[in-house]
């Protein structure tokens, strides 16, 4: 009786290279250099968004006296979790960032459920600036004796963006860099008034202060130190998205990774300096703390119109509102290139991996992005209500949409760590290196893991009084990650050829 040759399923291709294929779908190459990919990144992290609204919570929620340590940690832990990240953006050049990565480290089921969990998170940012801006917004325009409202102002901060980026990346760029620009220049007047004219708090600076809350005090409540050094972790959140633009970078091996490390870097200097500043505008941390619990708007104005002015003020004023929506701007670019990366590769409706055919833009995902923002003001509006813009639109809105999205980024983050040690392990031995593609990564790990954990010990906190859904962010999350690893499965099972491509579409040809 003859012999039959046992039948062996194909080999899974490593990647799919798209540079030579006309029928793929393909953002415009070049579109932007060094400087516009920095653009696009660090007004994402949105200094001024990072600082008027993340610093009073950090203070008053979180470390108090030890804010600007807390920002010093984040600094380290990011530039730890950069070194294996830049090693990964060198050898793959995607559109799809950490679900492509996470996809050739530890498989495409688990980078798909990353990858959807990721797009869901950055949508629910766009939709957490709308908050913020339309905080800032509406308290403008009722010291001018117009009463709008914060939901109209959210809703219209999402469509204006919407038409915005219809068009080539370029042009977000652009506008992104005037704003960037403004707000880091007052930014850096008003330390350097405060810091010449104020009380100065060297302890602040003390590392071990980044894990120490304060007590109860009076009618202070008591800080908690994961959700200090969770938003602080939170102010950088968009710099991450640099490998998202590589496709659409001039030298992208080198300018993504120089991005990346100037922005954790540059980053990280300006917010412990600006946060330090904060406090030394006040004649005691205890006066800090009450001023960032009870009046958070104010927490950064109030010092600056005693040191530096009120012209200094009212142009802050303004700038948190141009910031806010430029912050908007830069997570509502990538959460559309998510998308359009999925789309592209068949895991979410084909048509999403549409390109414009002028701008070459990825605009039918950017219309679903801006859908799925105003469905989430919409829903905020009207089940949490429109009466209370300090409550609704800043502690909720944008807070604890921040965190929910947060938890995301930051696990996804973790699990990018753990995935390029895989990777370069399994596909590259030759150039596994002891610190960049070994310790760094499983440093990044077990540091932001730990993060997260911290934060989950504190929800009781964050669900205080009416915020109670608080407690239900990480079910929540698990969920939608959960549905994405299904989905996998279910193409994996159904539709072969699609699964093969999940995270797997590089353009070598940059």
């Amino acid at each position: 009786m003859a012999q039959t040759e046992p039948v062996t399923a194909p080999a899974v291709s490593e990647d799919f290279d798209i540079s030579a294929r006309e029928d793929v779908a393909k953002l415009r190459r070049g579109a932007v250099g060094l400087g516009g990919v920095l653009f696009l990144t660090l007004t994402g992290s949105a200094p001024i968004t990072a600082m008027l609204l993340n610093t009073p919570i950090v203070v008053g929620s979180g470390e108090g006296i030890g804010t600007p340590a807390a920002f010093i940690v984040a600094t380290i832990v990011l530039a730890v979790f950069s070194v294996g990240y830049v090693a990964m953006s060198r050898k793959k050049t995607t559109a799809g960032g950490f679900y492509a990565y996470i996809s050739h480290g530890l498989g495409r089921e688990i980078g798909f459920g990353a990858g959807f969990g990721s797009l869901v998170a950055y949508g629910v940012f766009e939709a957490s600036l709308a908050g913020g801006f339309a905080y800032f917004a509406n308290l403008k325009l009722a010291s001018l004796g117009l009463n709008v409202g914060w939901a109209p102002l959210a809703l219209g901060m999402v469509v204006v963006i919407g038409v915005l980026t219809y068009f080539d990346v370029s042009f977000s760029a652009k506008i992104l860099a005037v704003g960037l620009i403004t707000e880091v220049l007052i930014l850096l007047l008003f330390d350097a008034m405060l810091l010449a004219k104020g009380h100065l708090y060297w302890s602040a600076l003390n590392p071990v202060n980044a894990f120490q809350s304060f007590p109860a005090s009076g009618k202070l409540a008591a800080g908690a130190v994961g959700v200090g050094l969770f938003f602080a972790f939170w102010s950088w959140v968009g710099f991450e998205m640099a490998p998202n633009y590589g496709e659409e970078s001039r030298d992208p091996k080198k300018n993504i990774g120089r991005a990346m490390y100037i922005s954790v870097l540059g980053l990280g200097a300006f917010y412990t300096l600006t946060s330090w500043a904060s406090l030394a505008g006040y004649p005691s941390v205890k006066s800090a703390i009450a001023s960032a619990q009870s009046d958070p708007a104010n927490f950064f104005f109030a010092p600056s119109t005693q040191y530096a002015g009120h012209w200094v003020t009212s142009v802050m004023s303004y700038l948190i509102i141009t910031g806010s929506f430029a912050c908007g701007m830069a997570f509502h670019n990538t959460t559309a290139r998510y998308a359009y990366s999925l789309g592209r590769e068949g895991m979410l409706p084909p048509v999403l991996g549409k390109t414009h055919p002028r701008w070459q833009s990825p605009h039918i995902a950017s219309i679903a992005t801006s859908l799925l923002s105003l469905l989430i003001i919409g829903l905020f509006a009207i089940f949490v209500g429109t009466g209370d813009p300090s409550s609704q639109a800043y502690g909720q809105l944008y807070g604890l949409m921040a965190v929910m999205g947060v938890i995301i980024i930051l696990s996804v983050q973790a699990l990018v760590s753990l995935a390029i040690v895989v990777y370069f392990l399994r596909h590259h031995g030759d150039e596994v290196h002891w610190w960049r593609t070994l310790l760094a990564p499983v440093l990044a790990f077990i540091s932001q893991g730990y993060v997260v954990y911290l934060l989950f010990e504190n929800l009781n906190f964050l669900g205080a009084g009416s915020y109670g859904y608080a407690k239900l962010f990480g079910p929540v999350d698990l969920a939608v990650v959960l549905i994405g690893v299904g989905l996998a499965f279910y193409y994996k099972k159904f539709k072969p050829q699609t699964f093969e491509k999940v995270g797997r579409l590089i353009n070598e040809g940059l």
